[in-house]
């Protein structure tokens, strides 16, 4: 019976040898559809790119957007039946005030969140839209 395990065991394991072996011998050639890409005339390798015609849009432009809603991460999305949309909403509004407005104060910026306390919440929506406006007003001088 030893002698009948040992020579499964090598059939076994020739036969995985040669089973990638054989898979690789017959490869079909293969060539991708489609169009295929070819210079024109015009492109030259040894000179630099042109220029984009609209000189706002391109990989060196710096962000112009304000991104006011990164401030306002902690408020919720969920809307409030009898509510003016949703607190995330009303803090990214509060923050857009404060922005155009610099006279304005933050606790009058947003004075339309909700000052009630969340059960298990360290600050009220109002609290968390004040410190996002003095973070807002100190990463933009």
């Amino acid at each position: 019976m030893n002698l009948h395990v040992k020579l499964v065991t090598g059939l076994a394991a020739l036969s995985l040898g040669l089973v990638p072996a054989t898979g690789m011998a017959a490869s079909p050639d293969y060539e991708p559809e489609g169009p295929v890409y070819t210079p024109g005339p015009e492109y030259d390798p040894s000179r630099p790119p042109k220029k984009h015609p609209n000189p706002s849009i391109g990989p060196n432009v710096p962000v112009t957007g304000k991104a006011y809603g990164r401030y306002c991460r902690g408020q919720s999305r969920k809307h409030v039946k009898g509510k003016k949309g949703t607190a995330f909403s009303r803090c990214v509004k509060a923050m857009a005030r404060a922005d155009r407005n610099r006279r304005l104060s933050a606790r009058q910026a947003c004075r339309a969140l909700s000052k009630e306390r969340v059960e298990g919440g360290k600050l009220t929506s109002f609290g968390r839209c004040v410190k996002g406006v003095q973070r807002m007003r100190s990463a933009n001088p």
